[in-house]
């Protein structure tokens, strides 16, 4: 700008010096012409004098200005010559990197590129002379088919390709001779794009083989979880090929150890579930091209009443599912016919009402024994899946604490995995299908959330320690009004999610009040959550592709939105890719009130466990071994039997015992408080007991709760047993 300012100073004053000149020439020749004789011509040579002057002083001017001027010109020249070596030295340094290089301009035209962009695209070498744009480069990769996509669908990928350009994002493409390529690109201050092309191959090829490890230990833990089931599982990869059973197939389907020589492939598979099984509705094993929803069908195996779920994989496979519901249908068709016997009394004792009050009071019968049919049929669903869990969760808990080799004691480890995540699995089906039957009913009260917040900090703090992160916990004052043990079990979830899902940064619980409200804010630093994937992420079984190699079953959330509709609470989510995850949950706020007592510590004389006995009360037989290997471990003598009458429980409560576990729902109707209080009557003192169920129920929790029973949830963790017994030997 200063050289422009000078050169236009240089251009006005020699224009006026050639005005000044031109006026001094005709004035001094009117001098010479003139014959004034009262001295005119004198005066008049005078003020030429006067402009010539002048016009010395404005030449010295301009030459003054000349020089500045070429002052200007050899600086002008030498931030030329500094500029071409600047461009020079960029020129080579981009040659010299191994990556790929390429400069666009603002209209989107090749600029520059290095030799490394040359080898990756040779059929760009005979354009990049006369500055080709960005569709046009694309339009000739699409011509050549060098890159795979181009060769499949050439007009998808030029628009896909033209679209990633204009977001200048980073993404990966496969070239036709089997090269990964990953393309970087950025935009410039002044509105190009910066291009970085680097090759690949090598790590995909690293990751590919970490891949197929990951698959074969998820191959090996599907297998020990199938085995787990009660149901029949299979699973046909996308060719038709059978991957994956266990055993209780092979029972249900009364075939020998060589399965998959009988149904090694789908069509066989058909074929003999129809002609040796006589299987009555063949579409429920039918194959299904597409993804869809899984499908429940009702059928028949010879004589037993099956369910056969089928759901189509994301591979293109299918997996099918063999529920033996003869024994429920059985007791539906009983429960059915008591049904209808209170029918009929009810109809006969209300014949003297009117008839809108016989049948309101029809409805209202009708609606609490279907409630009541619910709610005991997801207790008696939950028992018998739970009772095989349990046992296994006892045997290995009692071979793992043995000296066995490494390689075995790896196994026994890798069991327990499979085990803990098919609990969690359970443990999140129950909830919510307990939350959805309407088994679980909130009582709203005045919450210290202080408190609650209290609890999540001691028990989250270790696995955050453990895993890298920072977990922080805001301490706060105020009172919701909601269910403390269904807040806590929200709250829970979320912070189990965000630590499970943060690699890097940490996890920070926060509390704050909006008018009438109280929000409590989970915030991560996780991968984030795209806009597209929020609307499903609290669905069942919803897992976001960015967080599928992490183990879960993505049954929090949908946990999280069932509790949350029953306590009336609103639950948000604010995230972006990348910039982690922000779940909050509203409440409505409320003033502190009488705080409920904390538990009492069961009551009762103090235990010595090494005085006598402990009797396991069971009438599931493996669970009783389970218990005995187990507690043999721990240096206890088990005494064990299906029942409180059997003659070895006699004999040991009168020679004493310490303890008392008995399961909750025994033969005949008898239940395991019953049991306890039979014994009891055996034994002098106030003998401790506890009782182990998978009967998750409110009701069967207030009960046991009342009379001062310790419950044990199936399956039975080791921790928490060895924590109830140090409780007896330690209690007064």
């Amino acid at each position: 700008m200063a050289a422009v300012s000078d050169t236009d100073e240089i251009a006005r004053l020699k224009e006026r010096i050639r005005k000044l000149e031109t006026i001094n020439a005709a004035l001094i020749d009117r001098v010479e012409r003139a014959t004034d004789m009262q001295g005119g011509a004198f005066s008049m040579f005078e003020n030429a004098i006067t402009l010539e002057a002048m016009v010395r002083d404005r030449t010295g001017e301009l030459e003054d200005a000349m020089g500045k001027l070429a002052s200007i010109n050899a600086q002008i020249e030498a931030a030329h010559a500094d500029a071409d070596a600047a461009r020079a030295r960029l020129r080579d340094a981009i040659e010299s990197l191994s990556d790929g290089f390429a400069l666009f301009d603002a209209e989107d035209r090749l600029v520059m590129c290095n030799t490394a962009f040359l080898r990756f695209w040779p059929e760009f070498r005979d354009i990049v002379d006369r500055r080709p744009s960005f569709a046009e480069m694309v339009e000739v990769l699409a011509g050549s088919g060098s890159p795979i996509g181009s060769l499949v669908s050439p007009e998808r990928w030029k628009q896909e390709r033209l679209a990633r350009h204009r977001n200048a994002g980073a993404h990966v493409q496969l070239l036709a001779d089997g090269r990964w390529l990953q393309i970087n690109e950025l935009r410039t201050s002044e509105g190009g794009t910066v291009g970085i092309y680097t090759d690949i191959t090598t790590v995909k090829a690293e990751d590919a083989r970490q891949r197929a490890r990951e698959l074969a230990e998820r191959n090996l833990a599907l297998q020990s979880t199938l085995d787990t089931l009660s149901e029949g599982a299979c699973l046909f990869g996308a060719n038709g090929r059978l991957q994956a059973w266990n055993d209780e197939l092979a029972n249900m389907l009364g075939l020998d150890r060589d399965v998959q020589a009988r149904i090694g492939t789908h069509e066989a598979f058909v074929r003999h579930c129809i002609d040796h099984r006589r299987l009555d509705r063949p579409q429920a094993v039918e194959w299904r091209l597409g993804r869809g929803p899984r499908i429940s069908t009702e059928c028949m195996l010879g004589s037993r009443n099956f369910v056969i779920r089928s759901v189509t994989l994301a591979s293109g496979g299918m997996a099918f599912a063999f529920d033996d519901v003869t024994d429920r249908i059985r007791f539906q068709k009983s429960m059915t016919e008591v049904a209808e016997t209170l029918e009929r009394a009810v109809r006969q004792r209300t014949t003297e009402l009117s008839e809108a009050n016989r049948q309101l009071a029809e409805a209202k019968d009708e609606a609490e024994l279907a409630n009541l049919s619910k709610t005991r049929f997801l207790a008696a669903a939950s028992h018998d899946l739970l009772q095989p869990l349990n046992a296994a969760r006892l045997f290995v808990s009692a071979l793992g604490e043995k000296r066995l080799a490494t390689s075995t004691r790896g196994l026994v480890s890798q069991t327990s995995v499979a085990l803990d995540s098919v609990e969690d699995l359970l443990e999140a089906l129950f909830e919510i299908s307990r939350l959805d039957a309407g088994a679980i009913q909130p009582e709203i009260g005045a919450i210290d959330l202080g408190r609650i917040l209290s609890a999540l900090r001691i028990e989250f703090a270790p696995l955050a320690r453990s895993r890298g992160l920072e977990f922080e916990v805001a301490e706060t004052p105020l009172f919701v009004a909601s269910d403390a043990q269904m807040l806590r079990r929200v709250l829970q979830n979320l912070v189990s999610n965000a630590l499970r899902y943060t690699a890097t940064g940490g996890v920070k619980v926060a509390a704050r009040r909006e008018g009438d409200a109280v929000v409590v804010s989970v915030t991560d630093t996780g991968p984030g959550i795209a806009l597209a994937e929020q609307k499903v992420v609290f669905d069942e079984f919803r897992r976001l592709d960015a967080t599928r190699r992490i183990p879960g079953h993505g049954l929090g959330l949908a946990i999280v939105r069932r509790s949350c509709a029953k306590l009336g609470h609103r639950v948000e989510l604010l995230s972006e890719p990348g910039q982690g995850a922000i779940f909050s949950i509203t409440m409505r706020a409320t003033e502190p009130a009488s705080l409920a007592p904390e538990p009492a510590v069961m009551s009762g004389r103090r235990a010595d466990l090494t005085s006598g006995a402990i009797l396991v009360i069971d009438n599931d037989p493996t669970i009783l071994a389970g218990m005995r290997a187990l507690l043999g471990n721990w240096g206890h003598e088990a005494i064990t039997a299906a029942g409180p009458d059997e003659p070895q429980v006699l004999a040991a409560a009168r020679a004493g015992l310490s303890l008392i576990l008995a399961d909750y729902h025994l033969e005949d109707g008898l239940t395991g408080d019953i049991a306890v209080a039979r014994i009891r009557a055996l034994h002098s003192g106030n003998l401790p007991a506890a009782i182990v169920t998978a009967d998750r129920s409110e009701e069967v929790k207030a009960k046991l709760s009342a009379l001062d029973l310790p419950i044990l949830t199936k399956p039975i963790k080791p921790a928490q047993l060895r924590a109830l017994l140090r409780q007896i030997a330690t209690s007064a």
